[in-house]
């Protein structure tokens, strides 16, 4: 057994607080990272909040990782005390499936999660299965990588899974954590690149993480005049919209696509997809080998999230800073113990 130091929620509404636990010994298939950054999510606040109903208390927020392996298990060959990893969301999958066996691990039915049933990265210590343990790039900067473990390959997965080609017209719904990112890697495809916000503020940054044009997302008439201009919209926001307006804003056979968690039942008209063969869709992160991808294309291109750092004892004053909606763009704990 070995004690990890951490900070937990122990019931909704309360602060986190320093709390310590014990590790079973080291499995056979396992990789216990020494946790150097931990990037904050909007998901950690909604399980913190247990807002989708399957928290388990006390709970150790923190699945954006960035650290340094510091035991393997005897089955792991690839990976040795040292190297550099990321870890996101996911912490293991069954590797045996036709889901895992095909490369969708990410859809693996019995998919493991860093922060339900286990404790995550808000600690100086954490675990994952080998195959989640992603290797950082030379060149990839520890402070700045673990957000691109949730943020960054939950809106670079389905650039990918959709085939987003670098003639279509794109536009990024949202621009927070997730959007920011959105617009650099849209931007580097190829795209051209449409940012819709409701915040004013942030019309200037945005064109300099790669936007083209920018549209006022609670703006009906500037929607309207959108209509029929793009071939795959993705939406980063987790409030309900307009969503007919955003329909029509996409070309026939164009895509509207959800990252963020809405919560409401989406009311769209069956008609509004059929005449012009549209569709609507969603996904969660991606797998290991897009998560590599992706971090190669950040290397290749330069790309990393925006962040503020704060040190890992001051977790409350941080979670309080993302839900007063004030972070540009991603939070990052340093880990301090």
């Amino acid at each position: 057994m070995s004690k990890v130091n951490a900070y937990a929620v122990k019931s909704i509404g309360k602060p986190l607080v320093p709390f310590q636990y014990e590790f079973e010994p080291l499995g056979p298939e396992e990789v216990e990272i020494a946790v150097q950054y931990c990037g904050i999510c909007h998901s950690d606040l909604s399980m913190i909040e247990n807002e989708w109903q399957m928290t388990g208390f006390p709970l150790v927020p923190g699945h954006e990782v960035a650290g340094k392996v510091i035991a393997a298990g005897e089955n792991v060959g690839h990976l040795k005390p040292g190297d550099r990893v990321g870890l996101g969301w996911f912490s293991k999958s069954c590797m045996i499936c036709d889901t895992c066996m095909a490369g969708d691990h990410n859809l693996c039915a019995s998919i493991e999660q860093t922060i339900v049933g286990r404790h995550g990265g808000f600690a100086d210590r954490v675990r994952c299965h080998w195959s989640w343990a992603t290797p950082l790039p030379d060149g990839l900067d520890e402070k700045s990588a673990g957000p691109l473990f949730c943020g960054g390959i939950t809106v670079f997965n389905p650039i990918i899974q959709f085939d987003v080609k670098s003639t279509d017209r794109v536009g990024v719904v949202g621009i927070g954590g997730l959007g920011h990112m959105a617009l650099q890697f849209l931007n580097k495809w190829g795209c051209h690149v449409t940012a819709f916000t409701s915040s004013a503020n942030k019309a200037d940054e945005a064109r300099k993480f790669g936007a083209h044009e920018i549209i006022d997302s609670r703006d009906d008439r500037a929607l309207e005049a959108a209509a029929g201009g793009f071939d795959f919209l993705l939406v980063t926001a987790n409030v309900t919209l307009n969503w007919p307006l955003y329909i029509n804003t996409l070309k026939p056979k164009g895509r509207l696509h959800i990252v963020g968690a809405v919560m409401e039942p989406l009311a769209i008209p069956v008609f509004s997809l059929l005449v012009g063969q549209r569709s609507v869709s969603s996904s969660p992160l991606g797998s290991p080998a897009t998560t590599n991808q992706m971090l190669n294309f950040c290397i290749q291109h330069q790309i990393e999230p925006q962040i503020e750092v704060f040190p890992m004892s001051e977790v409350n004053n941080a979670l309080e800073h993302l839900k007063s909606g004030k972070a540009r763009y991603r939070i990052v704990l340093e880990n301090d113990f």
